[in-house]
This record gives structure tokens, C-alpha cells and sequence, in this order.
């Protein structure tokens, strides 16, 4: 690698904004990749450096460019829950249909962790798929509760997913459905919001 791209990197990493413009002016090259393949990009996604992707992504940066862990920068988003990231990222239209190391989406680390947010503005602004499957059998809906603590944070995503169109009765792998999983763990709130929507068939 040659200095200019590990300035970049490094400018990415730490999110110095100055620092990122004078290596792209100094001819770094926007997918420059470190010893993991992270691209800067990646990097500014992974600290939420926002001022230095918005940079990289004028530059050309792809938001769809994955390292040794199949994570990418948008992929990444779902895990940090940034709603600002997100809408940086946007304009490079990341391919939603990207899949982690686990076979899932964005939309699913961000339900199992919680990031009520997120999960809300990438059903408003995006057509990411509800209902998307991972290689474990889960849904984000699935991750939700199974992964989840039950509280509010967790209730609230139930509920939006719900209200996106997330199918109430798609069972996991082992023929398990969402309630049912929220039944054993005495999630009486999510069982009270899955009850509702299997009786209306929820979706709107």
C-alpha cells in the first residue's frame, strides 16, 4: 500500500475530515483497502465519522464494497444504528439486498440490537426487504424477539416491523414463530402486539 492510501485510511479511521479531503487530493484512491480489506469508507461507517463519508461518497465511494468479514458500509449501518449514516450512504444507492456473514440484511442486526430508529427510517426511505430470511432461519421480526431483551426498545421495533408488513407468522427454521418465541421468554407485551397482528393479518 502506498503512503497516500494509508493517510486515507488512517484519516477515515480516526474521522479527520481534513485529512480524508488532502489524501483524495493527494490521489489516494477512494477504495483503497487495509490489512482486514476495509475500504476508507467502511471505516468512516464503522466509527460514524459522517463528515468524512459524506466526502468519500462524493468521491465515488461504493457503500456495497465488503472486507474479510463480508460487512460493508451500509451493512454496517444496521449495526451502529445510524439514521445519519444511512442518509449519507443513500445517495451511492447501496444495494439493499447485500447480504452479512450471517446472510442477513441491515435491517437485522439493527432489530436484534435494539436501534429503534434505524429500523423505522430504513422502512420509511428505503423498499429493504421486511421479511428477509438469514442462513440462521430468522427474519428481522424473529431476531427481534429472540435476540432481544423484551423491553421497550424491543417492543417498539416489534411494532414497526408489524406496521411495515412483516409477517407475524413466518417461522424460523425449526417451525418456531415469533410468538411463540415471545411466549416461552414471557414477553407479554411483544406476544400482546404478535396476538393483534396474526388477527389482522398483519399487514396494512
Amino acid at each position: 500500500m502506498n503512503a497516500v492510501d494509508h493517510r486515507l485510511l488512517d484519516a477515515a479511521r480516526t474521522g479527520d475530515t481534513e485529512g480524508v479531503r488532502a489524501a483524495l487530493g493527494g490521489g489516494a484512491r477512494v477504495e483503497a483497502r487495509d490489512e482486514e480489506l476495509r475500504t476508507p469508507l467502511l471505516l468512516a461507517a464503522l466509527g460514524d465519522h459522517v463528515e468524512a463519508a459524506r466526502l468519500l461518497v462524493a468521491a465515488g465511494a461504493s457503500p456495497d464494497a465488503q472486507d474479510n468479514r463480508e460487512d460493508s458500509p451500509w451493512l454496517v449501518t444496521g449495526v451502529t444504528g445510524s439514521v445519519a449514516m444511512l442518509h449519507v450512504l443513500l445517495p451511492a444507492a447501496p444495494d439493499l439486498t447485500l447480504r452479512n456473514r450471517f446472510g442477513g440484511i441491515s435491517l437485522i442486526p439493527a432489530s436484534e440490537r435494539g436501534h429503534v430508529a434505524y429500523v423505522r427510517e430504513v422502512l420509511r426511505v428505503t423498499d429493504i426487504d421486511v421479511d428477509h430470511v438469514n442462513r440462521l432461519g430468522w427474519t428481522a421480526l424473529l431476531e427481534a424477539v429472540i435476540l432481544g431483551d423484551g423491553g421497550r426498545a424491543h417492543q417498539e421495533i416489534v411494532e414497526v416491523l408489524l406496521a411495515a408488513g412483516a409477517t407475524p407468522g413466518l417461522p424460523d427454521g425449526d417451525g418456531v414463530t415469533a410468538l411463540e418465541h415471545a411466549e416461552r421468554r414471557g414477553f407479554s407485551e411483544m406476544v400482546a402486539l404478535l396476538r393483534d397482528a396474526a388477527g389482522t393479518g398483519g399487514s396494512r
